[in-house]
């Protein structure tokens, strides 16, 4: 494997890591280590602002491929942004887990 291509890898494991954080910040997907729904529109913000400013730090040295990456991961968090920006704040009580049964709840014969 040449050098370019391990840049390569190691790019798009860049963009994805901000692309994951982004997704979780804005509570469209569950934050692995609670299982929680983990809300942070202004942590969001950044983690778009970062992809933004790398992909305008590196106009003109990425590959095809690379700036089409990171041309989609943004404008699908930007579009997500907004649709988050639109909706109203949760309650504290929406963005909980809901409760596991428990063996006790259980009614056994």
């Amino acid at each position: 494997m040449g050098m370019n291509d391990r840049d390569q890898q190691l790019f798009a494991s860049l963009v994805a890591m901000f692309h994951l954080a982004a997704m979780q910040q804005m509570g469209k997907i569950k934050n692995p280590l609670t299982d929680a729904i983990e809300r942070n529109l202004d942590a969001a913000r950044e983690s778009i602002d970062m992809l933004d400013m790398l992909k305008s730090k590196t106009r003109g040295n990425l590959s095809g491929e690379e700036d089409q990456l990171l041309g989609q991961v943004l404008q699908d968090l930007k579009l997500n942004y907004v649709d988050e920006t639109s909706k109203p704040e949760p309650s504290p009580e929406a963005t909980r887990p809901p409760k596991e049964p428990t063996d006790q709840d259980e009614t056994t014969p």
